[in-house]
């Protein structure tokens, strides 16, 4: 046998479906059908493989091993479905595609009537793999440390609604402010459009490297969205006699929140690959997504 007789082994996905939308397992069937036909391997997650029974797709357990040795993890649903495969892709050199069937979608590259030229991208590899950064989240408790990630943000938020968190909020190992809060959002630039947006922080463009640190409901002189250095590590600490807390990671795996406990979050050395078809500016994303009213602008494209 010579080297040009060794197969090599079949292109593979990971596709990941939002199985209550029948929108999404709709699709799901065509992008198999389709996925199939080109030669690649379709994986899914075991029980979505069970619920749709398609042929011809291989059911993986749905652990860090899912995505490992696949080009892409391709997401039929909404942001949190995308957050679903983030947590699939990480770990492996997959590259994540959305396909938005939800409201926003701002992590989706794709909607659901381009399904068909999205597969058929795939199949060409005419796309490009764009790396955003995402977060380290530590929390630590009387020396003891438990570690996450997330790709949007970390929140630290008030467990129950009845009192705010006593908060102490920290950067770069010097104290910023002490507040009283319903909590605080510590964010990336993918993040600045999801939650982050929502309680006033600003829009950071995706190619800007920083962090965000946004309150919630603060009671205080100070309490301004801050963006700071993306080797900046910022820091949460729960007085010793605020009420419990907790700590969302995308708003997914939560984490209970005592008090004394503190939160460290800072950039991690793993990245977010995102596959990207088109090569639209992020200014056009944001009045798509938003439906910002753009009529009567003049700009030089305009006059072209």
């Amino acid at each position: 046998m010579t080297l040009g007789d060794v197969q090599q082994p079949p292109r593979s996905v990971l596709l990941v479906t939002h199985l209550g939308r029948a929108l999404a397992t709709s699709a799901a069937r065509i992008a198999v059908e389709r996925l199939t036909a080109a030669g690649l391997q379709v994986r899914m997650p075991a029980d979505e493989a069970a619920a749709l029974n398609l042929d011809g797709v291989v059911p993986v357990p749905a652990t860090a091993k899912a995505a490992a040795g696949c080009e892409l993890v391709v997401v039929l649903g909404g942001d949190g479905t995308i957050l679903r495969g983030a947590e699939l892709a990480r770990g492996t050199d997959a590259a994540l595609l959305g396909v938005n069937l939800g409201h926003v979608g701002f992590l989706a590259e794709a909607e659901e009537e381009d399904l068909t030229t999205v597969v058929d991208r795939l199949v060409a590899r005419t796309y490009r793999v764009e790396e955003r950064l995402t977060l380290d989240v530590t929390v630590v408790r009387n020396s003891q440390s438990r570690a996450g990630w997330a790709v949007n943000e970390a929140s630290i938020e008030k467990r129950s609604r009845e009192r705010m968190l006593d908060l102490v909020v920290e950067v770069d190992g010097r104290p910023l402010s002490r507040w009283g809060a319903d909590g605080v959002i510590c964010a990336t630039p993918s993040g600045s459009t999801a939650y982050a947006f929502s309680a006033g922080g600003p829009v950071v463009w995706p190619e800007v490297q920083a962090l965000l640190l946004v309150p919630l409901s603060a009671h205080a002189l100070f309490a301004r969205p801050l963006v700071v250095s993306p080797n900046s590590v910022l820091a949460v600490e729960l007085s010793a006699d605020t009420p419990p807390g907790v700590l969302w990671c995308d708003g997914r795996r939560p984490v209970d929140l005592e008090p004394g406990d503190r939160v460290e979050v800072r950039r991690a050395v793993e990245s977010l690959r995102l596959a990207r078809l088109q090569q639209l500016p992020f200014t056009d994303r944001l009045v798509r997504k938003f439906d910002l009213p753009v009529e009567g602008w003049r700009g030089r494209a305009a006059r072209a």
